[in-house]
């Protein structure tokens, strides 16, 4: 498959889960691929071991994407590396759910920082290596951005924040050749999931299943293959779009 061949992508918080999938077929559609992690070294490299292991190309790179210095490395060494970038996938998250009772300054600063202000500062800093040929940004964001959920209003507040960075961009960067859309997963399988309790046979799990009309679960290579799709050519007349990819569950 070469839907990517010669694209340079940049995949923030890639050591795990939902980001490690897309690097990964990313890699497998051809681009040469930036696995970003904040502090799972040892993830990130069993990513682009994967990745090489199957004749792809990935380096991988430590940066907090709520750290503008990070952020700025991060663009560097990949410019060091590959020359130039075409992909920008904002993936890094932090997860923090907690009744609105235990929110404290310090738990929404750190969900903004990552969640919000991390795809800004990504997003200024991929614009300088796009240059005049354009590019695209895929934002990580999530259903809870438009059903929020018991339990998780300041993270679905920054997803909702991050849709409403997806269309004003693609407005403010079409006329640039800049794609920017958002992918929704619904419940998928991951790490993160689980440290939030949403564990196999949980209550938590079975509420989501029963709200899911495709009756399961997603897995991280349903949202990477999305991915795949929007960041081909054969996506270049979308933009500005928030795509569900839950299983139904989000039928906005």
């Amino acid at each position: 498959m070469s839907k990517l061949i010669n694209k340079v992508a940049v995949v923030t918080g890639a050591s795990k889960g939902i980001g490690a999938a897309i690097a990964k077929h990313f890699a497998a559609a051809g681009a040469k691929v930036v696995v970003n992690y904040a502090s799972s070294k040892e993830g990130a490299d069993k990513v682009v071991k994967a990745i090489t292991d199957n004749g792809g190309m990935a380096i991988a790179i430590q940066a907090d994407v709520s750290n503008e210095a990070d952020v700025t490395r991060l663009f560097e060494e990949t410019k060091q590396a590959f020359g130039t970038l075409d992909i920008l996938v904002n993936n890094a998250v932090y997860q923090g759910y907690a009744p609105i009772e235990l929110i404290s300054a310090e738990t929404f600063h750190n969900s903004f920082n990552v969640n919000v202000l991390g795809p800004i500062l990504t997003i200024q800093a991929a614009l300088k290596l796009f240059g005049d040929k354009g590019g695209n940004v895929i934002n990580i964001s999530s259903g809870a951005s438009k059903m929020p959920l018991p339990g998780a209003s300041l993270y679905s507040a920054t997803k909702a924040a991050l849709d409403a960075i997806t269309i004003s961009l693609s407005k403010e960067l079409g006329a640039k050749n800049i794609r920017i859309n958002s992918i929704l997963p619904g419940a998928t399988e991951t790490e993160g999931a689980i440290s939030a309790g949403v564990t196999a046979g949980s209550e938590y799990e079975k509420m989501f299943i029963a709200n899911t009309p495709l009756g399961r679960r997603g897995k991280p290579e349903d949202i990477a293959k999305a991915a795949v799709f929007l960041a081909s050519d054969e996506s270049a007349w979308i933009t500005g779009e928030q795509i569900s990819v839950s299983g139904g569950m989000y039928g906005f």
